[in-house]
């Protein structure tokens, strides 16, 4: 007898599961000092949570030549204690624990390097609630996120049409949507309202304590 397609959902880590902006952006101001380099504001570097590192440091630098080296400092000063310098949103293990109870497999699908993302969740009291996690390597492998879910589907043997990416940023939906996923647009992180809807994804969800519905409404109708 054939099994029945799995249920799944992909879940974005930094700015949908946890708040890493502390960490985030000191340990990006930290790299542009040591290099040398202008350091903007806390508040001007919120855009860099959520897309790969080095496409940021790339647009920050304006020169390719420092983008090793930059991501190099980042990583020292980020291991360094500001992995841990993240809070997770309020009511988001209940939609985790939630979602688990409706028979989803929930699998971490972020921009974070692998490593990081696998000590991030066990700080934090996510692991529980995950069956895998995915990330780029640390040598640049699986930077974009498209081809991070296609090697998770390939890994996982899921059928897109049986679950949907969940983040707060245009290439996690933008990356869903290139392997024929749909996506929920997490609105209590870093993207807003018309960056996510330019991004394709399917629908918005205001605050984790609608997860659950919105996820419903999406794989059900």
């Amino acid at each position: 007898m054939k099994r029945a397609p799995e249920k799944f959902l992909l879940f974005d880590l930094d700015g949908t599961l946890v708040d890493p902006a502390p960490g985030i952006i000191g340990s990006c101001q930290s790299a542009l000092a040591a290099l040398g380099q202008p350091v903007p504001p806390h508040e001007e570097l919120k855009w860099i949570i959520g897309p790969p590192l080095r496409r940021s440091f790339a647009q920050l630098l304006g020169d390719a030549d420092q983008v090793e080296t930059a991501v190099t400092l980042y990583r020292e000063s980020y291991a360094g204690g500001g992995i841990f310098q993240a809070e997770p949103y309020h009511g988001i293990f209940i939609a985790l624990s939630d979602l688990k109870d409706d028979g989803y497999r929930l699998v971490l699908c972020t921009a974070k390097p692998r490593p990081f993302a696998q000590a991030v969740i066990k700080h934090f009291g996510f692991a529980e609630y995950f069956d895998g996690v995915y990330g780029p390597e640390l040598d640049g492998r699986f930077d974009d996120k498209g081809d991070l879910i296609a090697h998770l589907f390939a890994r996982e043997g899921f059928d897109a049409a049986q679950g949907c990416m969940i983040g707060d940023r245009d290439n996690d939906t933008l990356a869903a949507g290139r392997n024929g996923l749909e996506s929920i647009g997490a609105l209590w992180g870093y993207g807003n309202v018309r960056e996510l809807n330019e991004g394709g994804a399917t629908i918005l969800c205001a605050r984790p304590g609608e997860l659950r519905k919105c996820v419903n409404l999406l794989m059900h109708g």
